[in-house]
């Protein structure tokens, strides 16, 4: 056995992917976690002012700065009606500002308003309150820990 397959059978060991793809126990893995934060979203969401499509949409207008209904919709992965709808709804809120583009006399641009971020930040703060509740409650100080470490390799993942 060479060094290559040495470092081969050390990486496939640890749950890398080989040439196969990945093996029965990282797969029995993606699917327990994906339940998990699956069921994690679900219960966070009845407590929730703005439905999940208008969050998202707010939320990529907070986080990435103005965009045209067509850019949200492609990002998004919804047709252009759909998003058109969905900006509408969140312009009669007053969560989301129209503002004529600045090359393209036919477009409009669209912007977070101060109370949209606002509503963002707190339907956010609300979830993170709810996780942080269940985390002391239902948690030990050891538990905890983990979760604390597993944050890291959870974002690697994305």
């Amino acid at each position: 056995m060479d060094d290559a397959d040495l470092q081969r059978a050390e990486h496939t060991a640890h749950g890398a992917p080989d040439a196969e793809g990945p093996d029965a126990a990282t797969l029995e893995l993606a699917a327990e976690l994906r339940n998990a934060v699956g069921e994690l979203v679900r219960a966070l969401r009845p407590g929730d002012e703005l439905p999940q499509n208008q969050a998202a949409v707010l939320g990529r207008l907070v986080r990435e700065g103005p965009h045209t209904t067509s850019e949200l919709a492609a990002l998004q992965r919804v047709r252009h009606q759909s998003m058109a709808r969905t900006v509408a709804l969140l312009t009669e809120a007053g969560l989301v500002a129209q503002h004529p583009h600045p090359t393209d006399g036919r477009k409009l641009v669209l912007t977070a308003t101060p109370d949209g971020t606002a509503a963002l930040h707190a339907q956010r703060a609300r979830r993170e309150g709810e996780i942080a509740a269940a985390i002391t409650r239902r948690l030990t100080p050891d538990e905890q820990r983990l979760l604390r470490e597993a944050v890291p390799l959870l974002r690697r993942l994305s």
